[in-house]
């Protein structure tokens, strides 16, 4: 019996290489739009929990500028309060005298009402920046890992233009390593 060797010509050689090159490309363009498309995703997330730390942060510094005011305000009511009780502590006439003196006590009372208001706000500031640090937290995440994969993403291109597949496993591993950075970001 005789056995048949089929000998490739290099035409044929050269037509199989094209084809698993094509299959590799067709493979990494895959790769690459779907790596495109969980970018996409993790900068709108990341882009999301930047606008709404900022927004904390301008609402912080909007309350603590408001205790701020609360306190200017609690100085002036102590400074009235004080010259209303020297000048009842200078006067010699009885009614002049207790008019100061309701005035002092006036300012006084005014006074821890206003103190109460400017440690509400400045406790409020304070809780809105806590919750500014808070929501930054994964957007400095997801931005690391977005840069993983567009990392992943150059790889694969260049796994296409020098054929070289070691490059494909480097691209495999920076998209495992973005992929894992988004994920902690919500854990």
């Amino acid at each position: 019996m005789e056995e048949e060797y089929e000998v490739p010509s290099p035409h044929e050689h050269a037509v199989e290489e094209a084809s698993e090159h094509v299959g590799l490309a067709q493979k990494i363009a895959l790769m690459t739009a779907v790596l495109a498309t969980i970018g996409a995703l993790i900068s709108y997330q990341s882009g999301s929990a930047q606008n709404e730390a900022m927004f904390l942060k301008n609402e912080s510094i909007l309350m603590q500028a408001k205790a701020s005011d609360q306190w200017a305000l609690y100085q002036a009511k102590s400074t009235k309060g004080h010259i209303a009780e020297a000048t009842a502590a200078l006067t010699t006439d009885a009614a002049v005298k207790t008019k100061f003196l309701a005035d002092a006590a006036k300012e006084q009372h005014d006074k821890e009402g206003v103190k109460a208001e400017a440690s509400k706000l400045e406790a409020e500031s304070r809780e809105l920046g806590e919750r500014s640090e808070a929501k930054l937290r994964p957007h400095e995440r997801l931005a690391l890992a977005l840069t993983f994969i567009q990392i992943a993403v150059a790889l694969a291109a260049i796994t296409v233009l020098t054929r070289k597949r070691w490059l494909l496993w480097g691209s495999c591993g920076a998209a495992v390593i973005g992929i894992a950075t988004a994920l902690s970001a919500f854990f």
